[in-house]
C-alpha cells in the first residue's frame, strides 16, 4: 500500500474555478515507485471526510477514465475510505464523489501507475456550498512508502521527446543509463564491455517485462521482443531497491504495459520518414547513402460495450542503405532492412470484478546484410530474426484480494546467413614492414551459418491481499509462483566444400616457430597458446601417425614428443589452404546435425508491505531452482532454490508525504542462461575438430560439441548484493528533488574452466609447464573445488570463478519537474565508480583457459572496462498555447574507461608480458600493470531537439506534426578510442575509432480520433 495524501477543500462559489489536481509527477520524469502485479494494474486508496474533518460513510466514489475498460464504483465504510484496485493504468482518471447532505465532488487528472495504490483524502462541503475549489494542492508527489527506484515514462511524455521511438530507446531517458546503440544499455554495476570484439553499449544483465511476462532472450540476456510503441500504455523502469516479486540484478528492470481498447473507438495513423538529404556532412567517414520510412496504425474499441473490448496494431518500418567504403568512398553493396510489428489484444470483462485476455504479437524482421562499412563484403552476413507471442491471462479481484493467472508462449529466431559461402581464412603477419590491410587479414566468407530458436512456454499465479487494522497500520502482501522452460535449438555449420574455417599464417612468414606464433608482434587473428601444446602432445600420443608425428617433432630421438620439441617446430605447409597461406589451425566440422537443449525454472515469492503511521517496511524473499537438460533430455545441473531477501524501510520525514529517507538491502540472483546450456549440452549436435597442422598432416588436439563441456556439480548461482540509502523531498508544488546511495558486490561468477591447466595433480613445480598449476600453488584447484573426485571426461567445466569479483557504488541526483505553467523536465546526475578482476557475465570467455588472466593473477583487478564515472542527463518539453510543443534532449558523458589489449581469437585480451615470468610458482605471461581499465575515451555530448505541432478537429480527433533534429549543433565528436595496443591497421592505439553521427532531420505526421 502506497500512501500519498492530497488534501481538496470545498468553498463558497464566490471565490475560484475549481483546480485540475494532476498527478503527472507520478507517470514522467525520476520517482521512487513501488513494484507491479503480474496483472500489471493499479488502485486508489481514497478516504472522504466531511466539512468537520469527520469521516463520511456511505458516500458514493466513481472512478473513470477514456483510456480504461471499465468505470469502478464503490461505496465508503465507516471510516470514510474506500479502496478501488483493479485499474489501468492511465494519467487521466476522473474521481466523483456523491454523498447525501454534501456538494458533489469531481476531481479530474488523477494518475494510477501499475502496481501503485496512492491515498487520495478529498474533504466535502456541506449542503449549501455551491462551487468547489480545491487549496493545497501540489503536482510534485514523494512516494512515502516505496525505496524502489526508477522512472515511469507513458506515450505522451515520450512523444514530446526526440527518441528512437522504441521501447528500447526510452531508456537512454532513464538517469545512469550508459549509451547503448543496441538498445540493450548497461546501468549502475550492469556489466558494459565484453572482451569479444571489444564491445562496449550492450549489457545482458537487465531485465524486459512485456505486460507482465519476462521477454529478455534467455540466451543472451538481452531484448527478445520488439514492439510498436504506440501500443505503450505504460513503461516503467526500475534500477534499484527492487522488490521481491522481480528478479532485479546488476542491470535495469524494463516493464512495458500495453493498451487495451475501451468503449469508444479510437485509433491513430503516422508516418515518419528520413534520408541522406537530411543529414548533415560526415566530417570523419564516406557517409553511406541511405532512405527510411516508418508507418503504423493502431485501432480499438468496443466489440460489445462495457463487456469486450479490442485494441490492434501493424508497424512497418523499412531502411535502405547504401553502404560505402569509409576510405575510398566507393559503393560496397545495398542493405535492406524490413521490421513488420503486429499487435493484437481481445479483453472480456464479465463483471467488473473479472477479466479475462488475450494478446497477440509479432516481430519478424529482415536484415539483407551489415551496414557496418568496415565490414569486408565477403565478411558480409544475412539475418532473419522475430517471432510470435501469445499470452491469455484471467484476472479476478474479490474487495481487497486480487488474483492472476497467466498463461505464454514465446517463439523467436534469430538466424544469420553468409554472404560469401565459401572457407573462412583469418590470416596473422609477423612483424610487418606495412601494416596488412582488413581484407589481407580477412580472406574467404564469414565462415558459418546459423539457424536458432529461443522458445519459451510459462504459466503463474500470483495474488495480493490488502489488509488494515484498527492499531498496527495497514499490510499488503503479494506472492507468486511463475513456472517456465527455455528451449534453445540450432542448426549450424561451416561454410565451404570442407566445412571447416582457417586460421593461416602469412606466406612471408612461413617458417616461423610456434613459440614465434604464440609470442607477440603478430596483427591478425591467432587461435593456438601455449596451453594447447599439452593438448597437442596428448594428441599425438593417441594418433595413429604418432610414428609420423614422432619422426616429424622428435629431435632428440628420446622417442617423447616435448614441451620444447612444439615450440621449435615450424610452419611451412601450404598444401589445401583455401588462399595459398602456411597452415597452422583449422576447426572442422566433423559432424553437422540440429539439436535442442532446455532449461526449467520455477519461481516462488512472498512479500509484505507494511505502514504505520510515517513508517514503511517491506519485506520479501524470491527464491528459484533451475534445472538444464542436455540434448538427449538427461540433466546436466540442478540450481537448488535460493532464498534472495529483500528488505527495505522508508520514513515519512514530516508525516506529510513531502519528503522522505529511505534504506535498502536484497540479494540479486543472475540464474545460468540456455548459452550455458548449450556450451554443456550439446551431445547429438554438431562435432568441431580444432586442428593443427603438422608436417602435411591435420592433427586434432581437442574436439568440440559431444562432451566438450559439463557444469560442475559445485557451481553456484551468481548473484548482486545490493545496499541503498536515499532522500527524497519536494521543494514547491513542482519539483521533486532526490539523492540515493548504491553499494553493490558482484560475486559466485561463472566461467569455463581447463582442468590440464588447473587441476592436474601429477604435475609439481618442476614439471609443471608454462601456464600450468601445480598443487601447492595458489593457481591450484583440486577436482573437489568442482565437485569431482576425478577429471571429468570433457574439455572444459563450467564453474564459479575462483576469487572472480565486481564491486561498484554510486551516487545519483535528480531533479524532476512536474507539468505545469506548461512545461516539464527533469535533470540528474549520476557517480559510478566500478572495479573489478572480471567482466564474464555468462559468456565462457578466455579466463579459466588462461591462468595469466586469472582474476587472482597479478594486475587483473582495476578499474572496470567499459564504466562510465559520470553522466549528466538534462530532458524538457514546452506546450505553447497555440498547438506547439518544443523539447530538448541533453546527454553528457565523461567517456568510458577501457584497456589497453591485444587482439587474439577475436579478444581484446588485456596486454601481457612478452616473455613469461614466475608469479605463486607458475610461469606465463601476466599481465601487465595498469592494463585493466587504465584509459579514458573520449568525453562527449548529445543535444537533440523536437517541434511538434497539434490541431485539434472536433471530438477526439487530431493531426500532429513532428521535426526531430539530433545532433542539433553538428558536434561530431570523437565517442571511442582504439584499445588495440597495435591498432587494427586503420587506427593506431588511443586514436579516435568513432563519432557521433551528423546532424540529421527526422519528419513525421500523424492522425489519430
Amino acid at each position: 500500500m502506497l500512501r500519498k495524501t492530497v488534501v481538496h477543500t470545498l468553498k463558497p462559489k464566490s471565490t475560484v474555478a475549481v483546480l485540475r489536481k494532476s498527478a503527472v509527477s507520478l507517470a514522467v520524469g525520476m520517482c521512487f515507485i513501488g513494484a507491479a502485479l503480474a496483472a500489471e494494474s493499479g488502485g486508489l486508496r481514497i478516504s472522504i471526510l466531511g466539512a468537520s474533518g469527520k469521516p463520511v460513510a456511505g458516500a458514493t466514489v466513481k472512478v473513470s477514465s477514456p483510456s480504461s475498460l471499465v468505470t469502478k464504483t464503490a461505496v465508503t465504510e465507516a471510516d470514510g475510505t474506500v479502496r478501488i484496485a483493479g485499474l489501468d493504468p492511465a494519467t487521466d482518471y476522473k474521481v466523483e464523489v456523491v454523498a447525501p447532505g454534501y456538494t458533489n465532488f469531481k476531481a479530474s487528472d488523477v494518475a494510477v501507475i501499475s502496481g501503485q495504490n496512492p491515498s487520495l483524502s478529498y474533504t466535502l462541503g456541506s449542503g449549501d456550498v455551491q462551487q468547489v475549489v480545491v487549496t493545497g494542492s501540489r503536482l510534485a508527489q514523494v512516494d512515502t512508502t516505496s525505496a524502489t527506484v526508477g522512472t515511469i515514462l507513458n506515450l505522451a511524455v515520450v512523444e514530446s521527446l526526440p527518441t528512437t521511438r522504441s521501447y528500447q530507446g526510452y531508456l537512454q531517458l532513464v538517469p545512469g543509463t550508459k549509451p547503448s546503440a543496441g538498445g540493450n544499455p548497461s546501468s549502475k554495476s550492469g556489466v558494459n564491455y565484453a572482451d569479444i570484439g571489444g564491445a562496449t553499449g550492450t549489457s545482458s544483465d537487465n531485465v524486459y517485462i512485456l505486460d507482465g511476462v519476462d521477454v529478455t532472450d534467455p540466451l543472451t540476456g538481452t531484448f527478445g521482443s520488439n514492439i510498436n510503441s504506440e501500443i505503450i500504455q505504460e513503461q516503467q523502469i526500475l534500477t534499484g531497491g527492487i522488490p521481491a516479486e522481480y528478479a532485479g540484478g546488476a542491470g535495469l528492470v524494463s516493464k512495458v504495459v500495453t493498451k487495451s481498447g475501451g468503449n469508444e473507438y479510437h485509433g491513430s495513423v503516422n508516418y515518419y520518414l528520413q534520408n541522406d538529404r537530411l543529414v548533415s556532412k560526415n566530417k570523419h567517414n564516406t557517409a553511406s547513402g541511405f532512405s527510411t520510412y516508418d508507418t503504423a496504425f493502431t485501432l480499438g474499441g468496443p466489440i460489445i460495450k462495457d463487456k469486450l473490448w479490442f485494441f490492434s496494431s501493424y508497424q512497418l518500418k523499412n531502411k535502405n542503405t547504401d553502404v560505402v567504403d569509409a576510405a575510398t568512398g566507393n559503393p560496397m553493396r545495398t542493405v535492406k532492412r524490413d521490421d513488420k510489428l503486429g499487435f493484437v489484444k481481445l479483453t472480456w470483462q464479465p463483471t467488473d470484478n473479472d477479466r479475462l485476455s488475450y494478446s497477440f504479437f509479432n516481430d519478424p524482421t529482415k536484415i539483407s546484410g551489415s551496414t557496418v562499412a568496415t565490414t569486408l563484403n565477403n565478411r558480409d552476413t544475412r539475418q532473419e530474426q522475430g517471432g510470435t507471442n501469445n499470452k491469455i491471462e484471467y484476472t479476478r479481484d474479490m474487495d481487497n484480494l486480487r488474483v492472476n493467472a497467466y498463461a505464454f508462449k514465446h517463439k523467436s529466431q534469430l538466424s544469420t546467413f553468409a554472404a560469401d559461402q565459401s572457407t573462412r581464412n583469418d590470416v596473422a603477419f609477423y612483424k610487418p614492414t606495412v601494416t596488412p590491410s582488413v581484407a589481407e587479414r580477412s580472406q574467404g566468407g564469414s565462415g558459418s551459418n546459423s539457424v536458432s530458436w529461443r522458445n519459451r512456454d510459462e504459466w503463474g499465479l500470483s495474488a495480493e491481499y490488502f489488509l488494515e487494522t484498527a492499531s498496527m497500520g495497514t499490510h499488503t502482501f503479494k506472492t507468486g509462483f511463475v513456472n517456465g522452460k527455455d528451449m534453445y535449438t540450432s542448426d549450424a555449420y561451416r561454410t565451404g566444400p570442407e566445412n571447416a574455417a582457417y586460421t593461416s599464417i602469412a606466406l612471408a612468414n612461413k617458417g616461423v616457430t610456434y613459440a614465434q606464433h604464440i609470442g607477440s608482434g603478430w596483427t591478425g587473428s591467432k587461435q593456438l597458446t601455449a596451453g594447447d601444446i599439452p593438448r597437442i602432445i596428448d594428441a599425438i600420443n593417441a594418433s595413429p601417425n604418432k610414428a609420423y608425428f614422432l619422426g616429424l617433432l622428435d629431435t632428440n630421438k628420446d622417442g617423447v614428443v616435448s614441451d620444447p620439441e612444439i615450440r621449435a617446430y615450424q610452419f611451412n605447409g601450404t598444401a589445401g589452404n583455401p588462399t595459398g597461406q602456411v597452415n597452422a589451425y583449422r576447426i572442422y566440422n566433423s559432424r553437422i546435425a540440429p539439436y535442442t537443449v532446455s532449461s526449467t525454472g520455477k519461481t516462488f515469492y512472498l512479500q509484505d508491505t507494511w505502514t504505520k503511521d510515517k513508517l514503511t517496511v517491506n519485506a520479501g524473499v524470491r527464491t528459484e531452482e533451475w534445472v538444464h537438460h542436455d540434448s538427449a533430455g538427461h540433466q546436466t545441473a540442478k540450481f537448488k532454490w535460493e532464498l534472495a531477501p529483500r528488505l527495505s524501510t522508508v520514513y515519512d520525514l514530516s508525516g506529510d508525504g513531502r519528503s522522505k529517507v529511505w534504506a535498502f538491502y536484497g540479494r540479486y540472483y543472475d540464474p545460468i542462461r540456455n548459452n550455458m546450456s548449450d556450451f554443456a549440452g550439446n551431445v547429438t549436435g554438431p562435432i568441431l575438430d580444432e586442428q593443427i597442422y603438422l608436417g602435411d598432416k591435420w592433427l586434432t588436439f581437442r574436439q568440440r560439441g559431444g562432451s566438450d563441456a559439463a557444469i560442475a556439480p559445485s557451481t553456484k548461482t551468481p548473484y548482486t548484493d545490493e545496499f541503498m540509502l536515499g532522500w527524497a523531498t519536494n521543494l514547491g508544488k513542482d519539483y521533486t528533488l532526490s539523492v540515493s546511495y548504491t553499494k553493490r558486490a558482484t560475486r559466485d561468477l561463472l566461467e569455463d574452466y581447463d582442468l590440464a591447466l588447473y587441476s592436474d595433480p601429477t604435475l609439481t613445480a618442476k614439471t609443471a609447464p608454462e601456464g600450468s598449476a601445480f598443487p601447492g600453488s595458489p593457481y591450484y584447484l583440486p577436482y573437489s573445488y568442482f565437485g569431482y573426485s576425478a577429471a571429468p571426461k570433457t574439455n572444459y567445466v563450467i564453474a564459479t570463478l575462483a576469487g572472480g569479483k565486481r564491486d561498484y557504488q554510486g551516487i545519483e541526483v535528480s531533479l524532476n519537474k512536474a507539468k505545469r505553467d506548461n512545461w516539464q523536465g527533469q535533470a540528474s546526475y549520476t557517480y559510478n565508480d566500478a572495479k573489478g578482476n572480471t567482466n564474464s557475465d555468462s559468456t565462457a570467455d578466455f579466463q579459466g583457459d588462461w591462468i595469466a588472466l586469472d582474476p587472482r593473477a597479478p594486475n587483473a583487478y582495476g578499474p572496470q572496462p567499459g564504466n562510465i564515472k559520470h553522466q549528466f542527463k538534462a530532458w524538457g518539453t514546452y506546450y505553447f498555447n497555440n498547438g506547439l510543443e518544443l523539447s530538448g534532449v541533453f546527454n553528457w558523458n565523461s567517456g568510458v574507461l577501457y584497456s589497453k589489449t591485444q587482439l587474439i581469437s577475436s579478444r581484446y585480451l588485456p596486454v601481457m608480458q612478452d616473455n613469461p615470468s614466475v608469479d605463486g610458482g607458475v610461469l606465463d605471461t601476466w599481465i601487465l600493470p595498469n592494463s585493466i581499465g587504465s584509459q579514458q575515451g573520449p568525453s562527449f555530448y548529445t543535444f537533440d531537439m523536437r517541434l511538434k505541432y497539434q490541431y485539434k478537429f472536433t471530438g477526439s480527433q487530431k493531426v500532429e506534426f513532428f521535426l526531430d533534429i539530433f545532433n542539433v549543433l553538428n558536434k561530431q565528436s570523437a565517442t571511442s578510442a582504439m584499445p588495440l595496443v597495435a591498432g587494427n591497421g586503420v587506427y593506431k592505439f588511443g586514436e579516435a575509432n568513432a563519432w557521433n553521427d551528423p546532424r540529421r532531420f527526422y519528419l513525421g505526421a500523424r492522425y489519430s480520433f
